[in-house]
This record gives C-alpha cells, structure tokens and sequence, in this order.
C-alpha cells in the first residue's frame, strides 16, 4: 500500500506514561482518508495525548503513529505542509487583529484558500479588525478554524471546534467541517458535544483509561435492538439502587448510575419493563421525578462504556 493509498492516521499498539500514571495504554486505530472522525473519551481518557502525538507535539514512547503515510516526529517538515490543526488553546497572538492574522498565516502556504471566503463563511467581517484577546470564545474559535483551514490541509485536526458558539455559528462549522469531507480532506474531530459527533462522524472511537472501548459509525453504536428508560429521582439514590433495580428486572437488561440522581436501563422498554420499574420505586420508597423512554443515543453508548458523563 502506497502513501497515498494507506489511511489518514494509522496508531499501533501506542503506550504513553507520565512517570507511574498510563496515558495512553498500548492503542490501535485508524482513521480512513476523506471521512470525519471523531475521537471521544472522558477527560484523562488519554484522546489529548494520543491526538498530540499525532500531531508532532510529543514522540511516540511505544508503538508507532503514521500521520499521511508520515512519522509525525522524523518526517515532520514533509508533514505540517499537509495537515491542519485547531487547538483548544493558544494558535494565535493575543494583540493581533483577526482577519490579519488570517491573512498572515495564508500567505504561508502555496495555495492558500481565499481570505474573503473564511472570513465571510465564518462571521468574521465584524470582528476582523478586533484584537484576538477581545474575541468573544466562539469568535475565537471561529478563527482558529480559518486558521487550521486556510492552508488548504490535507487532514485537519480539530479539538472542540463549537465550543462557546451560538447555534448559527455551530450550524455553519457543522456545514464547513462537512464541505471539507465532500472536498477531500480528512477532518479528526474532539467535541464534547455527543450531537455534534453523531451528526457529523463518519466512525467514532471512544478512549477510556488509554485504550480503546468501542469503534464504529454511529448508527452501529446504537443499533442494538434495544432502547433506554432514564429514571431521575429527587432524593440521591442509595448505592445498592443499581443492582436492587437489576435484580428486579431480571436478565437481558442492564442497570446503570449516572451520577447520584439518575439511573439509565438499557434494555427492552416495554410495558413490562415499565411495570416492572414502577413496582420497584414503589417498594424502595423511591420517588421519580421523570422516567423517559427512548431509542439509545450516543451519549447512551458513551455513559454505558465509561460511566461518566462527557463534559468540558
């Protein structure tokens, strides 16, 4: 398989530690040229690390990453003229205008895409002349996208490109990050909106504790001829809800806490199964505040594979 024919990304058996704590324990995956990806895990799941070494940012302690057929480290001026990268923090000069700092970084590149076109597609005309420390959050990362974009990448890494955006700005990432697909060009995408990656992935990864907890589109994930019955209650649950409720509905469906208010089931949400949920409340005393049924999300998918929440 030539460079041009292998994936976007390829990490093999990749391991990452910081003195006694395991980052990143022994991952594989791949991420397929043209598609969006989105790369998920709690905070200290081990994404960062693992998209940072992809990056160049840091070396490989084990295992191997090839960026675009490229050793992100060894063969780094061949690959940064190739990729693009959002980051969360930093990208940019806090005294310097928006639109001059866009037009700064495409006069680095060959053919860079026009100026005009990202500041229009992405808001920017009315804050070009404002100093990037006076940006509003979600013009700040309107920017970086431009900037991780203008360059015209063949692979584009992007970490929380809605964050702090109203929802016209988060409508017109959505539609560019998609047009990039269309065009081309491999997009890696960290959100910790579980929406945004069902709306825009093609294949999802979810990172727990360094290594990797499920892979697949989203339709895959969620698909499990099953649905999710949420139960919130107004007093914390004690800790023996969970297996209390388990044992009551029996086999063929799991019980879950998702933090002290709340239990998701994932099984078959049926009249019995309601019944059955009703006649445990009543028998523990317990008071539900809502019960809600519904086909599994992939926040359903990610509380079920991590057990926490997937918050900034």
């Amino acid at each position: 398989m030539g460079v041009s024919e292998s994936p976007a990304v390829e990490v093999e058996d990749l391991r990452m530690a910081y003195g006694a704590t395991v980052a990143v324990d022994r991952l594989s995956l791949t991420v397929d040229r043209g598609t969006i990806t989105a790369v998920l895990g709690p905070n200290g799941a081990g994404k960062t690390t693992t998209l940072e070494t992809c990056e160049g940012y840091r070396a490989a302690q084990s295992g191997s990453v090839r960026v675009l057929g490229f050793d992100p480290q060894r063969q780094r001026r061949d690959l940064l003229p190739r990729i693009g990268v959002m980051l969360q923090d930093g990208g940019a000069w806090s005294g310097v205008r928006a639109v001059e700092m866009l037009r700064h970084v495409a006069a680095l590149h060959a053919n860079p895409l026009e100026v005009p076109m990202l500041v229009d597609r992405l808001g920017l005309a009315s804050c070009g002349r404002t100093p990037y420390r006076r940006l509003s959050g979600g013009q700040q990362q309107r920017l970086k996208l431009a900037l991780a974009v203008v360059g015209r990448p063949e692979l584009v890494f992007v970490d929380e490109p809605t964050a702090g955006m109203d929802p016209q700005a988060r409508r017109t990432t959505w539609e560019l990050l998609q047009e990039l697909r269309t065009d081309g060009v491999t997009v890696v995408l960290t959100t910790h909106y579980m929406d945004e990656a069902e709306r825009l992935a093609d294949r999802v990864h979810v990172i727990d504790h360094g290594r990797m907890v499920a892979s697949g589109r989203p339709e895959e994930l969620t698909r499990s001829g099953t649905s999710t019955i949420k139960l919130v209650v107004t007093e914390p649950f004690p800790p023996t809800a969970p297996a209390s409720l388990q044992a009551a509905l029996g086999a063929g469906t799991e019980v879950q806490a998702v933090g002290a208010h709340s239990l998701l089931i994932t099984g078959p949400a049926d009249a019995g199964t309601l019944a059955k949920v009703s006649a445990w409340c009543e028998e523990n005393g317990v008071l539900p505040e809502s019960l809600t049924l519904g086909q599994r999300t992939l926040e359903d998918v990610f509380l079920q594979l991590t057990g926490r929440e997937l918050a900034p």
